[in-house]
């Protein structure tokens, strides 16, 4: 086996930062889930109209800012197919860099983490280069290194309004020193045609994302009929393995088998998403959070991604 499986310990990811005591993707939560316990913190990243890399976790932000209370703003608000999906609100695309930073950012789920809503309209929507100088900051103040795991977001789609995530991506990372297949960063993506161009183009880290559910959208533009689920069994691990260094599972479709597999051929094994509220939880699991995170650390993952990565670091030490 590769000795990066053999001596390597699980690695917490910050989901959206520690998004369950922040509004996720603000440097706020962010630098709480450093304070925490994380290796990694993890952008979703979509594009501005001038091509700047920015962390959402969709690019249609009126669920995430205060944008509706803009009314300089009202006027672009539109309808648009995003990788199939109807939406209607106002897309990161159709703004600047500069007009995005004057929105407020405010918690996604209030229903769920009402007291996150106390932080709403505090912090602005990081720029990528923002994210990364703050885990540079945050590996000098502890000693740690952090890493950043970032998600291109429906990369198709901007793609096809010239607004391609990878080459942005890409040269951010290279300059900010991020180069080699030892770099302190994961690339990920539910797609896998941007996956593998990136591997052509870089040595750094990917990480193939696989839903419980769909298939990956670039499959259905191509017509190819595979579905994630397809992707699972060992010739599908084998040719992920050609291209990327981990897999990023759902954390119901993980069983034993899977990660042995995954380990056969060099893949690691990231779950998703631990979350400590028992609407997330298994049955069995409900007041009890950190024994969900012990059950799949028994089983042999390599890192899962959280948004209580307190709770994660517990479980984990």
């Amino acid at each position: 086996m590769d000795e990066i499986l053999k001596t390597v310990s699980p690695i917490i990811i910050g989901h959206r930062g520690a998004s369950g005591y922040r509004p996720e993707h603000t440097l706020a939560a962010y630098e709480l889930a450093v304070e925490m316990g994380a290796d990694y913190i993890e952008p979703d990243l979509v594009s501005t109209q001038d091509g700047v890399l920015i962390a959402r976790h969709e690019n249609e932000i009126s669920e995430t800012t205060d944008i509706a209370n803009h009314p300089e703003f009202a006027h672009r608000k539109t309808a648009k197919s995003i990788d199939g999906i109807s939406f209607t609100g106002w897309f990161t695309e159709d703004f600047t860099l500069a007009e995005l930073k004057t929105l407020r950012v405010k918690e996604r789920i209030p229903e769920i983490r009402p007291q996150n809503s106390r932080f709403d309209g505090l912090f602005e929507i990081p720029t990528f280069q923002e994210v990364i100088n703050l885990a540079k900051r945050k590996s000098m103040e502890t000693g740690r290194t952090i890493g950043i795991y970032p998600e291109t977001k429906h990369p198709s789609y901007f793609k096809s309004i010239d607004l391609g995530l990878e080459e942005p991506l890409l040269m951010t990372l290279q300059a900010n020193g991020y180069n080699g297949e030892n770099a302190p960063v994961f690339i990920q993506s539910f797609e896998v045609t941007n996956l593998k161009q990136l591997a052509t183009k870089s040595d750094l880290p990917l990480v193939q994302l696989i839903s419980d559910r769909g298939k990956p959208y670039d499959f259905i533009v191509s017509g190819d009929s595979r579905t994630y689920e397809d992707l699972l069994p060992k010739a599908g691990l084998r040719e992920i393995s050609e291209y990327a260094r981990a897999i990023g599972v759902n954390k119901n479709l993980i069983l034993t088998q899977i990660i042995n597999d995954a380990h056969a051929v060099n893949l690691l094994v990231h779950a998703w998403t631990f979350r400590n509220e028992d609407c997330f939880l298994p049955l069995e699991f409900q007041g009890n959070p950190q024994g969900e995170y012990e059950r799949f650390f028994r089983l042999g993952i390599d890192g899962v991604f959280s948004d209580n990565p307190d709770t994660a670091r517990r479980s984990l030490d």
